[in-house]
């Protein structure tokens, strides 16, 4: 098997030439350091709020991290569950706050449209499948997000599901009709495009080594030159090492991995027959969906080790084929992994530090939604005074304990695998 180790995201772009800082400081009202989906939304907040003189600062290239590695869905919530929100924040913060994300992917479709980027967008929803056969269970969850959260979504049979997932692993499942999946570097990019068109100053290649006060405001320092700025923020998610010690203490760098295969052609149907992207309940799922030249583009597993393409390969095709087996024999053409950044309560962490630099991190693999949400609060209170929702005071930067973190989430990664595999036999 020949397996690029090129993402199918990277190997299918077109990027715009991005210079690296200089070596003069130059000033600006904010600098924003990382350009992911979280910055790049902060800074194009900030411009549709009306501020201009913004600076994004990149360590690698748009879109390096998690914001151009994931599976491109679309859809409401955080990693932390529906109903341990409720549960933490009582219904009245807990619906607003999911309300969120719901207005940030109305956001994204809004700003893909308004700023003609050509992502792949697939307007087909997404669905929740349901792994265990526990229909009860998954009928609690529709009545939860309804009665708690106002969102809508479809019951699917068992049958209906069949004929669209060709599968005898799913006993029916929920469709969330507004969510949607695309291709997220094109959308990342698609965004940076618009923020230098907008007169913002984006430069790649250009590390960060530390953030002090100064004069009042902040000095961003790099190996070349340095920023002036009276507001800071940080959104360096999972890469985000050894730069300000205050958000990096309190986020896991967590690697996920993902697959696209080889074009199927007619095959494709023979195991996927709808638009729709698709996970399932178990804790460690499968995530995927049919990509427009026919490809299935595959997401699982997670862990504290990044891998080689090759490994990578190999543990999703078996997990592939383990949910269609009538596909055996197809080929990977791409196999990747990145680091996310993952907070101990599974929540973002979004809000300013005593310091007075704000943060926007710890989205732990559901974050395209919630980053676009944190990006529109933190430019709402730079740019408008508003305060950030005090739910997210109960999600702060909580200090994760370094290698000792990092091992107790692979315990406890280890620990729900066995779980669902304990859950799964018992089904039988």
């Amino acid at each position: 098997m020949h397996t690029a180790a090129t993402s199918f995201y990277e190997a299918t772009v077109r990027r715009a030439q991005r210079p690296a800082l200089g070596r003069a400081r130059e000033q600006a009202d904010v600098c924003v350091v990382g350009g992911g989906f979280a910055g790049l939304a902060t800074a194009l907040g900030l411009v549709e709020r009306g501020m201009r003189n913004v600076v994004v600062l990149e360590a690698q290239r748009v879109g390096f991290g998690a914001s151009g590695r994931n599976g491109g869905f679309v859809f409401g919530g955080y990693s932390l569950e529906c109903a341990d929100l409720l549960r933490l924040l009582g219904e009245k913060d807990a619906r607003a706050t999911y309300g969120l994300t719901v207005d940030a992917v109305r956001l994204i479709g809004e700003r893909i449209a308004r700023h003609a980027i050509d992502c792949d967008v697939v307007n087909a929803g997404v669905i929740l499948a349901d792994w265990f056969g526990r229909p009860e269970a998954l009928e609690a969850q529709r009545q939860l997000m309804a009665r708690s959260f106002g969102v809508q979504w479809e019951p699917i049979s068992k049958h209906a599901l069949r004929d669209r997932l060709k599968t005898d692993r799913y006993h029916g499942g929920l469709l969330e009709p507004h969510g949607f999946h695309f291709h997220p570097l094109k959308y990342a990019l698609g965004i940076a495009d618009a923020l230098a068109s907008a007169g913002v100053r984006i430069y790649e290649h250009s590390a960060v080594l530390g953030v002090r006060r100064e004069n009042g405001g902040y000095v961003v320092t790099t190996a070349n030159g340095s920023i002036e700025a009276g507001h800071v923020v940080m959104a360096v998610g999972g890469y985000g090492r050894g730069v300000y010690r205050q958000v990096e203490r309190a986020v896991l760098p967590i690697a996920t991995y993902v697959v696209a295969t080889e074009p199927l052609g007619a095959r494709l149907q023979e195991a996927i027959d709808c638009a729709a992207a698709v996970y399932d309940t178990r804790f460690s799922f499968d995530y995927y969906r049919a990509l427009p030249d026919t490809r299935i583009l595959w997401g699982g597993r997670i862990s504290i080790f990044e891998r080689d393409p090759q490994t990578i390969a190999r543990l999703l095709m078996r997990d592939l084929l383990r949910v269609y087996p009538q596909l055996k024999g197809i080929e990977i053409d791409h196999a990747w992994g990145g680091l996310m950044s993952y907070a101990r309560h599974k929540m973002p962490q979004i809000g300013r530090c005593a310091d007075g630099v704000w943060h926007a991190v710890g989205f732990g693999g559901h974050g395209v939604a919630p980053t676009t949400a944190a990006g529109e609060l933190i430019a709402a209170a730079i740019a408008e005074a508003q305060p950030i929702p005090a739910p997210f005071a109960r999600f702060g930067l909580e200090p994760v304990h370094g290698i000792l973190g990092l091992a107790a989430a692979e315990l406890t990664y280890l620990t729900k695998i066995a779980s669902d595999a304990i859950a799964q036999r018992r089904q039988r």
